[in-house]
């Protein structure tokens, strides 16, 4: 225990609400201290969950989901993805993407073009409405992050996402 004139780091304040979440016999709480608690697949997957829920009941009044803004921020950040591309960048098959793509054509968020590299493919394009759309998401999006990453210290933050683009990429 420290004494009161030692500050305690943020690693011990960390240890020490890890350790009172530790304790309960009750609720999700007791499951800590389980071997699945400790898988990296497990906890990547529930902080996933748990992040897009919250993101998605933040866009319900844009009428829009996570997935449908990733396809909606590519293809408004001027790299003229292709389907394909989308569809690999986004680790999503074919028919997923083409069910994405058509319900944001339909709201006028987004168009397809030929793509000048080749004539057989197609290119998603934000339309005006859609960049628009776009920046509203955007913002709705980074308020999420900051409730799903409130526990993280902002050096924690950068540290995370570095990892994550190194597992990811």
């Amino acid at each position: 225990m420290s004494s009161p004139t030692e500050q305690a780091t943020p690693e011990q304040d960390h240890s020490e609400s890890a350790a009172a979440a530790d304790s309960p016999t009750e609720g999700a709480g007791r499951f800590l201290e389980s071997d699945l608690a400790r898988q990296i697949h497990f906890l990547t997957a529930r902080a996933r969950g748990r992040g897009i829920s919250h993101a998605n009941s933040q866009l319900e009044g844009l009428d829009l989901k996570v997935r449908q803004f990733s396809v909606l921020s590519l293809a408004a950040s001027g790299l003229n993805p292709s389907q394909r591309e989308l569809g690999e960048f986004l680790s999503l098959d074919p028919s997923q993407i083409v069910a994405l793509v058509d319900h944001l054509e339909k709201r006028g968020a987004v168009r397809r073009e030929t793509d000048p590299r080749d004539r057989r493919s197609k290119i998603i394009v934000a339309t005006e409405a859609g960049q628009q759309l776009h920046v509203q998401a955007l913002q709705i999006l980074e308020d999420s992050e900051d409730h799903t990453l409130s526990t993280l210290s902002p050096k924690e933050r950068k540290q995370l996402r570095s990892l994550l683009l190194k597992i990811a990429f």
